[in-house]
């Protein structure tokens, strides 16, 4: 089976990363086009799979289909490669922008698509991908999907009006993350640490800290409470936090990017 990226920025480039790591396709096996013949280059030297700059090729050697293009490129890109996708072929969004109503619309036939939501951290096996699936879908083909997307993190199905904001929660809020981390860096640094220490530590107490929820499967709030000891130096920084309204401006956050992906 071959699978083919149309399309192969940042994320298509990390989603890649990540599968070829846990090795359930070898390059010779993936297929990507990029715009242009330097870009093209580029893919080849930095993944090793074979780059294209003709988006049909991409839909006559893949049995499964990736549009890693940005949203207002998906209409030019659907009406390229229309003619090209059978009833065996499996067509993967991996944008919130556009929904299966649309997408049917553009291919104008009956065609098995899949909505997904990756985040970059797919490119260290450690990504969050939302997915839903149109009626077209067999349930041997939804496992054969999943198994690609497991491939560089955690899957989760949901309905098609929920992708906005898995969107939103996972794809952004790495930058959101990113932030944070860089904050308590600069905080460390102020206090005498050395940055690159810094960003290490900082790092790592985030990571395993979603580890922490993701393992324990105990209420966020109830591991919170674990770490602050009464009259301690954690409880301190809490009432700091609170003071300055993180957890409004976190809901804040993803609020914005949901309101922006249902208008893209």
């Amino acid at each position: 089976m071959q699978l083919g990226f149309i399309g192969c920025g940042n994320m298509a480039s990390a989603m890649i990363k990540g599968i070829l790591a846990k090795g359930i396709f070898t390059a010779e096996n993936i297929i990507a086009s990029n715009s242009t013949a330097g870009s093209a280059r580029r893919t080849e030297e930095e993944l090793g799979i074979s780059a294209v700059t003709d988006n049909v090729i991409v839909a006559e050697k893949a049995s499964v289909i990736f549009l890693g293009v940005k949203p207002d490129l998906y209409q030019t890109v659907i009406e390229e490669i229309k003619d090209t996708v059978g009833p065996e072929k499996i067509v993967v969004s991996i944008t919130p922008a556009k929904n299966f109503a649309w997408m049917e619309a553009q291919f104008g036939k009956k065609v098995k698509l899949v909505r997904t939501i990756p985040n970059t951290p797919c490119q260290t096996g450690e990504g969050m991908t939302g997915v839903c699936y149109n009626e077209w879908i067999s349930e041997t083909e939804i496992g054969r999907v999943e198994e690609i997307l497991n491939s560089f993190g955690m899957v989760e199905v949901l309905p098609e009006h929920l992708m906005e904001v898995v969107g939103s929660v996972a794809g952004s809020s790495p930058a959101f993350i990113y932030m944070i981390i860089e904050a308590m860096a600069d905080a460390a640094v102020e206090a005498g640490m050395p940055r690159a220490q810094a960003y290490r530590v900082a790092a790592q107490a985030v990571t395993g800290s979603g580890r922490m929820v993701l393992e324990s499967e105990k209420h966020p709030g109830q591991l919170k409470d674990e770490v602050c000891s009464p009259g301690g130096s954690t409880i301190a920084g809490v009432r700091v936090l609170e003071a300055q309204g993180v957890r409004s401006a976190m809901i804040e956050a993803v609020k914005a990017t949901v309101e922006r992906a249902k208008r893209l």
